[in-house]
C-alpha cells in the first residue's frame, strides 16, 4: 500500500516538476515517463549490459539479460570515466564510440539510459579512487618526518586538496573546465535518428558519503562538494538545459537522519532523482537492516520533495545465494516507490547482474516471467 500511495504522490509531484522543466523538454518527458512506469512496477537495470557478460566480451548484439530472459534490461547503465582526459575507451576498456552506439540502440527500443562518471584525479593524475593515494601520501610524509625533512613533508601533495583544486581559484580549475567540456561534448552527441537529444539520467559525484573517491566525505569538505556539484551542473546546463535528468545517489549507510542526509544534498532545484547505491558485502541480515533503515528515511525525503527514487547501484558479488533476487532484494525494496534497481556489471569472475551463467539464473527468470520486475518490452509502450 505504501508503494502504491507513494507512486501516486510522486506522479503528481513529478508532473508539476515536469511542467517546471517544460512538458515538451526531453528531461521533463523522461521524468514523467519514469513516474508512469513506476505505477506498473520496478524496472530492472544493468550496467554495461551490451558489452560483456560472465562468459563473453565485446560480441555485438549479445546481452546476459537477453540470453536469460529473451529481453533486454529496461534500464542500461553506461560509464564515462576517462573521457575527461581524451581517452578513446572508458576506464573499463569500452570504446566511447560503442557506448554512443549502444545508447542509441537502447533508446530506439524504448529503454531508459543512465550514465555514471568516475573521473580521474585531476590533481594527482591517478584514478577516481583515493584510498591508495592517501596511503601513499601518509607513507611519504612519515618517511620524510623520520628523516627530519619536515619542510619537504609539507610539499608532498595531499589528496585532500584535490576537490578544492578544481574549484574556481584552484590550481586545476582551468584543467577541469576542459574536462567538463569533453563530458559535455559527449552528452551533446547523444541524439536520436532525427537529430533530437536523447534524454538520459546523469549520476555524477555519487557515493559522496564514503571516503573512497576524491569527492567523498573525509577527503572533500561538504561545502567543496556542493560547489563541485553546482559547478558541474551549471557548466553542462549551459549547453544541455533540458535533456538531463540529474540523479543524486549516496551510498548505503544504515543510520541516516534527515539532517545528516541533507548535508550534501544539492537542492530540490538541482536534483530530479534520488538514489541509493546498495551492495550486500556482509551478511544478509546486515544488508537487509541497513537497506530498510535507509529506504525508510530516503523514500520519505523523495516523496516530500516530489523526486523519483531508485536503487542506482546494487548487487551481491558472484551471486552466491541462488534465491537472492526473490528472497532478499525484491522483498526489501517492494514497500518503497522505487522506479528501478541497477545491478553492476558482469565481467568474468566478478559479476552482479542476471545471467544464465549465474547461480541466480532460475530465480531471476521466474521474476522476469512473473513481471515482478520490468524489462525493455514491458515499458516500451509506456510514454
Amino acid at each position: 500500500m505504501k508503494r502504491i500511495l507513494g507512486f501516486i504522490f510522486i506522479l503528481l509531484l513529478a508532473a508539476d516538476h515536469t511542467v517546471a522543466k517544460s512538458n515538451s523538454s526531453p528531461a521533463g518527458q523522461l521524468i514523467h515517463r519514469l513516474a508512469l512506469i513506476g505505477r506498473k512496477g520496478v524496472m530492472y537495470g544493468h550496467q554495461d549490459d551490451p558489452f560483456y557478460g560472465i562468459t563473453w566480451a565485446w560480441d555485438i548484439g549479445r546481452s546476459d539479460t537477453k540470453e536469460l530472459t529473451g529481453d533486454y534490461p529496461a534500464v542500461m547503465g553506461f560509464e564515462l570515466g576517462g573521457i575527461e582526459v581524451g581517452d578513446e575507451c572508458n576506464l573499463d576498456s569500452v570504446p566511447f564510440v560503442r557506448i554512443r552506439e549502444e545508447i542509441r540502440n537502447h533508446y530506439r527500443r524504448g529503454g531508459i539510459i543512465t550514465i555514471s562518471w568516475h573521473p580521474r584525479n585531476p590533481l594527482l593524475g591517478t584514478t577516481a579512487w583515493i584510498e591508495q593515494d592517501t596511503l601513499a601520501y601518509n607513507a611519504a610524509v612519515d618517511a620524510l618526518r623520520q628523516l627530519n625533512q619536515c619542510r619537504l613533508a609539507g610539499e608532498v601533495i595531499n589528496p585532500k586538496a584535490t576537490c578544492g583544486s578544481v574549484l574556481e581559484g584552484g590550481s586545476e580549475y582551468d584543467n577541469f573546465q576542459l574536462r567538463l567540456s569533453r563530458v559535455t561534448d559527449f552528452l551533446v552527441s547523444l541524439t536520436d535518428d532525427k537529430g533530437n537529444a536523447i534524454p538520459v539520467i546523469f549520476r555524477p559525484w555519487h557515493e559522496a558519503n564514503g571516503s573512497w573517491f576524491w569527492w567523498g566525505r573525509g577527503v572533500c569538505g561538504d561545502d567543496e562538494y556542493l560547489r563541485l556539484w553546482n559547478m558541474t551542473q551549471d557548466y553542462i546546463r549551459q549547453r544541455l538545459p533540458d535533456s538531463i535528468v540529474w540523479a543524486y545517489s549516496p551510498n548505503l549507510q544504515g543510520d541516516w537522519t534527515l539532517d545528516t542526509w541533507l548535508t550534501r544534498y544539492p537542492g530540490d532545484d538541482r536534483v530530479d532523482l534520488i538514489g541509493i547505491d546498495a551492495y550486500q558485502w556482509g551478511t544478509e541480515e546486515e544488508f537487509v537492516n541497513q537497506l530498510a533503515a535507509d529506504l525508510y528515511i530516503v523514500s520519505d525525503i523523495a516523496q516530500a520533495r516530489g523526486k523519483l527514487l531508485a536503487l542506482t547501484e546494487c548487487g551481491y558479488r558472484n551471486s552466491p545465494d541462488p534465491t537472492w533476487w526473490s528472497r532478499v532484494l525484491l522483498p526489501a525494496i517492494e514497500p518503497y516507490p522505487i522506479v528501478y534497481f541497477l545491478p553492476w556489471r558482469n565481467w568474468c569472475k566478478e559479476h552482479f547482474g542476471a545471467s544464465k551463467d549465474a547461480a541466480t539464473a532460475e530465480d531471476f527468470k521466474r521474476l522476469a516471467e512473473s513481471k515482478a520486475c520490468l524489462l525493455s518490452e514491458d515499458i516500451k509502450k509506456i510514454k
